[in-house]
């Protein structure tokens, strides 16, 4: 118990304290953010951050992983928020952390491992693209100033960490807001704030029943967000716990991250906050800068907190310049740059599927439909390739009566049609033997096909004998099968 204790908390504290500090200072203009997508206060993305973040240092399944408000889960709430206002939002959130408990306790953390690696590589890649676009507006129609600011801030995170001994001790990107801060107040500079994102909150949240009727009706209209945004909130959690996975060389517990995660959301919901899930940008920021264990969670939220309260006169003065230069070094880091020299080497499948996406969240901004799209893709690319694996060898004996078919591979529903065309159900032979000793059968339609086999062998007159189903094989085929059934052409027929 001591030594899970030390090595999940305690084991990397200085690098932890100070990590936890970066990525608070980078989770307040991007809550400020969301807050404004979502349509809300902005102390309602403010509190759901301290709060997501605080909780899931507690009870999630992957430490050194930040979680807090995020766009993807923002641009779900638009529509709510509009129609029905915040109240109604903050029940959605305290329904979408019940469903995370429930996926949790059902284990779906486990449905991770359909996501083939090239969806993966996919999502990482169109995160570093929307982390990217998302900078541009503080890069629009500005004075040359802000460019200066965010080429000196990039000096600064890239070239700091090569300096002796100091390098190692302090996270560039903690170096680069205090420099550009101090820079842009010494020369007075004219240029956008953390303070001109939005009103910053003075008072601690406070605990908050959301004031809607308890009834059916809604039920009805919170229910359809509140899935969307569970679904969403895991799917991006579970995909930023496998790049932390990585980055780190350790695993993760999913199902204890998909409760942990609902856990944290009812939290925030009962603080006055919105929905969230794990952020891929703080989590690598997280990373890079030296954290590793719970505290660096725990410290982002506790420390976003207190800057908030305490320091909202120095934080309002962060230029954004500062900022932007720290979320483009996560863009540069997030990007998978490897994928782009695989395109040659890897299959034209695995290619498709990665790009396709690429483009389906960058498009959408939503990551459930990327990578469904992208598991959808990766599916049908894997049935036809299994499809061919299989294959059909025939013999006849020496009288010339009997003709063995030896069945080699997969038989399902991509590989039935090229099952059934193997067969020669015109050959005058008086008995037929399908061997299917070395083949395996994964569904009816396969258990289709050889009812289809064996009725038109005798149909022409031959007797057919199947031989060597597996154990496996064997119970769907007596499951399902009708070739052995008395009136077994008519059942085929559907009558």
């Amino acid at each position: 118990m001591l030594k899970t204790l030390k090595s999940e908390w305690f084991s990397n504290i200085r690098g932890d304290l100070l990590a936890g500090i970066v990525v608070a200072l980078a989770l307040i203009p991007e809550a400020i953010a969301f807050s404004i997508i979502a349509g809300v206060d902005p102390r309602v993305g403010l509190y759901a951050s301290f709060c997501i973040a605080v909780v899931i240092a507690f009870v999630g399944g992957r430490p050194g992983m930040i979680s807090a408000a995020t766009g993807a889960m923002a641009l779900l709430m638009v529509t709510l928020v509009r129609e029905h206002g915040l109240e109604y939002l903050l029940a959605a959130t305290l329904l979408t952390g019940v469903l995370q408990i429930i996926a949790g306790g059902l284990k779906l953390g486990g449905l991770m491992r359909f996501v083939s690696r090239s969806v993966v590589t996919g999502f990482v890649n169109a995160l570093a693209i929307l982390i990217f676009m998302a900078q541009l507006p503080e890069l629009t129609d500005v004075t040359w100033h802000v460019y200066a600011m965010t080429a000196a801030g990039l000096g600064i995170i890239y070239l700091f960490p090569r300096m002796p001994v100091i390098g190692r001790l302090v996270p560039s990107p903690l170096v680069c807001i205090v420099v550009l801060t101090g820079v842009a107040l010494w020369f007075g500079l004219d240029i956008r704030t953390v303070g001109d994102m939005g009103e910053l909150p003075d008072t601690l949240p406070v605990f908050l029943w959301p004031d809607v009727p308890l009834t059916l009706e809604t039920l009805a209209i919170i229910f359809p967000y509140s899935l969307a945004l569970a679904v969403v909130g895991l799917l991006e959690s579970m995909m930023t716990a496998t790049i932390v996975d990585d980055l780190t060389d350790t695993t993760s517990d999913r199902n204890r991250e998909c409760r942990g995660q609902g856990i944290a959301n009812i939290g925030a919901g009962l603080l006055g906050g919105m929905a969230g899930c794990a952020m891929i940008g703080q989590s690598i920021i997280n990373v890079k800068s030296g954290g590793r264990t719970r505290l660096s969670a725990l410290t982002a939220g506790s420390f976003l907190l207190v800057m908030v309260l305490v320091l909202d006169d120095w934080l309002v003065q962060i230029p954004m310049a500062a900022l932007v230069a720290v979320m483009i070094m996560v863009s540069i880091g997030t990007f998978s740059w490897e994928s782009l020299i695989n395109l040659r080497r890897h299959p034209l499948s695995t290619n498709i599927v990665m790009v396709a996406t690429v483009i389906v969240v960058v498009a959408t901004h939503n990551l459930a439909f990327g990578v469904l799209v992208g598991v959808l893709l990766a599916a049908l690319f894997f049935a036809n390739k299994v499809s061919h694996f299989m294959a059909i060898r025939s013999t006849l004996d020496e009288s010339g009566e009997t003709r063995t078919y030896t069945v080699v591979g997969q038989v399902f529903f991509s590989s039935a049609e090229k099952f059934i065309d193997a067969f020669d159900f015109r050959e005058a032979v008086e008995h037929v033997v399908i061997d299917l000793s070395r083949a395996h059968f994964w569904d009816i339609t396969a258990v289709g096909a050889l009812d289809k086999a064996v009725i038109k062998f005798r149909r022409e007159g031959a007797e057919v004998e199947v031989i060597g189903l597996n154990e496996a094989s064997a119970t769907i085929v007596d499951r399902f099968g009708v070739h052995d059934k008395p009136d077994a052409v008519d059942q085929l027929m559907g009558h």
